[in-house]
């Protein structure tokens, strides 16, 4: 029988295993540790580097102090049964009495006598005050000592000993020696002491560096926050109240953290100011535009009321017929830049754009035909919906964004090129129209600026008509002000701009004269 994990149970498994990885990932790498992180470990790496050290001092002076008891008390203990064997009646060692006998004799001290090479008597006192035999095997390893007077330690089946072997008078040897048992546990405790309160100390000392470390930390996590709510201002055009400032409570000079805080609200000051300068400046120079503009309507109507009527009245020479016609030609041209000033003086302005329920698909339609009689070198297809696609904007300034767009392709693009505009409606309500050519492409470089005003791609794309660089910035302008978006793809043989807006409230009927282009009866339709 096979069981399938749920798909929620496989998300949150592959959560927790990109967590688990990220963070052993952090581990290998503590340079990408938190401050307060680092801090925290470098400070319990001191520590236990400290507590290492007083161990091992401490574990080395309690076994210095211990180890010279015992030889102390092996020194007294040997002596003592020396004399006891000293004082029993002459003989043969072999024949001596047990020196376990002899006065002052403690609980586990061993003795033993070796002649020609054996143990003739040995054993150790028991707590009970009787006497334990040597098993063969530790009467081996007695036999086996060195008869010098220095002391070693030896494991017997009873334990560990420190023995010290001395000569006695008639030959033999005198097997003196102390179990190590107390001393080894002694150590054993102070180890698994200095272990236990290490780790206490490591676990406290870890929390309350923390805690304090932590609060301490506080002034510099107030100023990250401000620094980030600064970053994500937009300071990059229109007027902008820079009011965000560092908390005097952390801004006070005198220390390190308010040091930084003070010198950041300073320069935030500094930045307040230059913003308002720029924005002065910009409204001057916007303010100049508009009226500039306003004036130069005037006389450039005049300028082709007048040379429409000498072309109309006088008898003028080829020549003159030339230079007048481009006398005109220019006129037009430079009331088209002041027209598209004026439009975005309107826009910079932020007058409401006067917003209706309209259909999209009759400007897309109409935007293509219109731009199809000025390049009908080019291959103009769309594709719209049958259903209506509303939304809520001004049809005048949606068209100028449409025509705009379609003219742009239209410019930078050579004959021949295929420019398709297609007409889509999500889910959610929203329009979305893609013009797309496969011309040559935009540059890389200049992709970034595009929507700038007064940017020129005629270096980038070819096509040898001139343009004043603000059509794009007005289709932007357009279409922030109708809370939509815009932006372009490229790559050669592909640009696609693609244009967003917004659903709207309400929803207009399709009518048949408004869904067709004449000639047209279908939604989808190529014009060449």
């Amino acid at each position: 029988m096979r069981v399938s994990s749920s798909p929620r149970f496989t998300a949150a498994r592959t959560t927790a295993s990109k967590a688990a990885r990220s963070a052993a990932a952090r581990l290998r790498h503590p340079g990408t540790w938190h401050l307060r992180t680092r801090l925290v470990a470098v400070m319990l790496a001191l520590l236990a580097v400290i507590c290492v050290l007083v161990g091992m001092i401490s574990y080395s002076a309690m076994s210095m102090s211990l180890n010279s008891q015992v030889n102390s008390q092996l020194a007294q203990a040997t002596s003592r049964s020396h004399d006891f064997n000293l004082n029993a009646p002459s003989g043969s060692a072999c024949a001596r009495p047990d020196p376990l006998n002899a006065r002052g004799t403690g609980t586990g001290q061993l003795n033993a006598i070796i002649c020609g090479g054996y143990v003739v008597t040995g054993g150790v006192l028991s707590p009970s005050g009787t006497r334990q035999q040597l098993t063969n095997n530790d009467a081996q390893i007695l036999a086996g000592l060195p008869t010098a007077g220095s002391m070693t330690d030896q494991a017997l089946s009873i334990g560990s000993y420190r023995l010290q072997a001395v000569a006695v008078p008639d030959g033999g040897v005198l097997i003196t020696g102390l179990p190590l048992g107390a001393v080894d546990r002694t150590l054993a405790k102070l180890v698994l002491t200095i272990i236990l309160v290490s780790l206490a100390g490591l676990v406290f000392l870890g929390l309350a560096g923390t805690v304090i470390i932590r609060r301490n930390m506080a002034p510099l996590e107030k100023l990250s926050a401000v620094a980030t709510r600064v970053a994500q201002l937009p300071l990059d055009a229109g007027e902008v109240a820079l009011s965000v400032r560092v908390p005097d409570t952390v801004a006070n000079p005198g220390t390190e953290v308010g040091n930084v805080g003070h010198a950041f609200n300073a320069m935030l000051d500094n930045v307040s100011h230059a913003l308002q300068a720029r924005q002065r400046s910009e409204t001057k120079v916007r303010r100049f535009v508009a009226d500039a503009s306003h004036e130069l309507r005037t006389p450039l109507t005049a300028i082709r009321g007048y040379t429409e009527l000498l072309q109309m009245t006088e008898s003028l020479t080829p020549g003159g017929k030339t230079s007048l016609g481009r006398v005109t030609a220019q006129s037009l041209r430079m009331g088209r830049l002041v027209e598209d000033l004026l439009t975005l003086a309107r826009l910079d302005d932020g007058q409401p754009v006067a917003l209706r329920t309209l259909d999209l698909a009759p400007l897309v339609m109409d935007a293509v035909s219109d731009v199809r009689v000025g390049a009908p070198g080019h291959h103009w297809t769309f594709e719209v919906p049958d259903d209506p696609v509303t939304v809520k904007g001004d049809d005048g300034q949606l068209k100028q964004v449409l025509l705009n767009v379609l003219s742009n392709a239209a410019k930078h693009t050579p004959d021949g090129t295929t420019v398709s505009t297609v007409l889509t409606q999500g889910a959610d309500g929203a329009a979305t129209v893609q013009v797309t050519d496969n011309g040559p492409g935009i540059d890389p470089a200049f992709r970034d600026i595009i929507f700038d005003r007064f940017s020129r791609a005629d270096a980038s794309r070819t096509g040898g008509q001139g343009s004043t660089g603000l059509g794009l910035s007005i289709v932007q302008a357009i279409v922030a002000a109708h809370h939509g978006t815009i932006r372009v793809d490229s790559r050669p043989g592909a640009t696609t701009f693609t244009l967003t807006l917004p659903a709207a409230q309400a929803e207009l009927p399709a009518t048949g004269s408004e869904r067709h282009l004449e000639g047209h009866g279908e939604a989808v339709s190529s014009i060449s």
